[in-house]
């Protein structure tokens, strides 16, 4: 447990989201209530006693905000509307009270790094260098040699710069042309978006997260970064990315004070702040979510690995000591393939994805499940003539509509989806795995519904029993364990005398008095109430 922690952990600071579990929902692809292929606003309400029911307590939609879709909605033109594809303001009101009746609390995605170049404040900024909005972006003379200001490298791959041919600047992105960055430099768009926090939670939003978390301020004299490899222009964005040591582009130590500022006025509304905290390395995760600064980041190792135990551990037990409650688990999101794919595909991707929420189930943090997690999905099936994804890797896989029903368009929509893809087959529907006894729904469920029966955890210090070695990874928090096979092999566990089981993978058997057997791929989750 690390120091604040510890302080912490003397002190009534229990917060609501603290031994939650939460819900990613890609609004695009969740559920469409009207027939034009596009999941909103409308389809999440319809299906709140779903997420309700599978007893997850946070649902974190991402954008639906008017935008040119470039990055579909990542590229913000109004902060404080409702893009008509998706909805409207009542619509959205309308979906926070439902939810709050049933238990649920909504978290909107905020998107701070950079807007649209279709928001008005860039537009206005194109006028010329004495607009008034000019300062709200990044903008730079050319270099020396006439080009970009400095070898800044664009997280989509080539350089993060555009000329304006009007005024003979260059205005700076981090991803797209399209979605220039904000210049966190300048006070008047911290003042922005004060007043943006404050037109959601006013509405009765849970919290934000927020996108990008760790690129918002810029080194302020734009320096280029050291090179420490051969770049590219040509080669995969992954590997122009990493032939520069990204010391003034991304994680400058004054996005802090604007996490400080966002944390205080979410404390007023008992709001949960939270970050794309894209770093894989548990120091840098750290100094990312400093104990001052947001509620929580995302640890984003686990979805990264290949399924193999030494990495296992080392991307669960590496950030605990260092970020310990500030913690959020994920084997997924909409930016990556869907972890079953990722670990082997098909029932056998499907069993370590359990496994692997298991173990995240009551290590300090959040646990998180992007959306058809539950129900055990693999990528979809995308023709290469339907691809949509502007990045050169592709995330349609992991973005395909959510499968509620057998039948065309699976329950998804009416009309035609936006993401054309194959139809699921009838076993991966909500459907047909609702109140199934053994369906990866049912799983989930009983995972989620042993987790409330529990005693509270939050401080409890960690203690890992499996000795370090091993393809069985175990651990305890009080009065509860949790152990996972991560082999293909039989392994036993030893629990203690009076403790019993609060929820299993099918394959776990008594073998004993005290012992239990884990078949392949297996996990249990016990707890002493002696």
């Amino acid at each position: 447990m690390d120091e604040l922690a510890r302080s912490e952990a003397g002190a009534d600071t229990r917060r609501w989201w603290h031994g939650t579990v939460g819900y990613q929902v890609y609004i695009r692809s969740f559920a469409d209530s009207n027939g034009d292929g596009i999941g909103d606003l409308v389809g999440i309400h319809d299906r709140l006693d779903y997420l309700a029911d599978l007893g997850v307590d946070f649902v974190w939609v991402t954008p639906f905000y008017p935008s040119p879709m470039a990055d579909w909605g990542y590229d913000v033109a109004d902060y404080c509307n409702v893009d008509p594809r998706f909805g409207t303001l009542d619509d959205f009101d309308t979906l926070v009270t439902a939810a709050r009746q049933r238990g649920l609390r909504i978290l909107v995605d905020l998107v701070p790094n950079h807007s649209s170049d279709a928001h008005p404040w860039f537009r206005d900024a194109l006028t010329g260098p004495d607009s008034d909005h000019r300062d709200y972006y990044i903008w730079a003379a050319p270099g020396p040699d006439g080009g970009p200001p400095n070898n800044w490298i664009g997280y989509f791959g080539g350089p993060a710069w555009t000329l304006d041919e009007a005024s003979g600047q260059y205005y700076m992105h981090l991803f797209l042309p399209e979605q220039p960055d904000l210049n966190w430099r300048n006070p008047a768009v911290v003042e922005e978006f004060d007043r943006i926090l404050r037109f959601w939670l006013d509405r009765g939003v849970g919290g934000f997260r927020i996108d990008v978390a760790g690129a918002l301020v810029k080194d302020d004299l734009l320096r280029s970064n050291p090179q420490i490899g051969p770049w590219d222009p040509t080669a995969d964005r992954y590997e122009q990315w990493l032939a520069f040591d990204h010391l003034h582009d991304v994680f400058q130590p004054e996005s802090h004070d604007v996490f400080r500022r966002w944390r205080a006025i979410c404390d007023e509304y008992d709001a949960y702040l939270l970050g794309e905290t894209y770093h894989q390395d548990p120091q840098g995760l750290a100094d990312l979510v400093p104990g001052d600064g947001m509620h929580g980041g995302f640890w984003f190792a686990p979805m990264h690995i290949d399924w193999e135990v030494d990495k296992l551990r080392r991307v669960l037990a590496g950030p605990i000591d260092l970020v310990g409650e500030r913690l959020l688990w994920a084997a997924g999101s909409h930016d990556v393939p869907r972890s079953p794919t990722r670990f082997g595909g098909g029932d056998l991707g499907r069993e370590r994805t359990l496994v692997l929420n298991v173990l995240f189930s009551c290590l300090p943090g959040v646990p998180v499940l992007y959306q058809g997690e539950e129900l055990g999905l693999v990528d979809g099936r995308v023709p290469e003539e339907a691809v949509l994804d502007p990045v050169d890797n592709g995330r349609d896989g992991c973005r395909t509509p959510m499968p509620w029903a057998p039948g065309s368009g699976n329950g998804f929509t009416s009309g035609e989806a936006w993401l054309r893809s194959e139809q699921r087959a009838d076993n991966e529907t909500a459907h047909a795995q609702v109140g199934e006894p053994d369906s990866w729904h049912s799983r989930y469920a009983g995972l989620l519904a042993a987790l409330g029966t529990l005693p509270d955890l939050v401080y409890e210090p960690l203690v890992w029993t499996d000795g370090g070695y091993g393809p069985v990874i175990a651990y305890r928090r009080g009065p509860v364990g949790v152990a996972a096979n991560t082999s293909a092999d039989l392994h036993h566990i030893d629990i203690p005398a009076g403790a019993s089981v609060a929820y299993a993978t099918p394959g776990v058997r008594v073998d004993g008095e005290r012992r239990l057997a884990l078949t392949a791929h297996d996990a249990v989750l016990w707890v002493d109430r002696s």
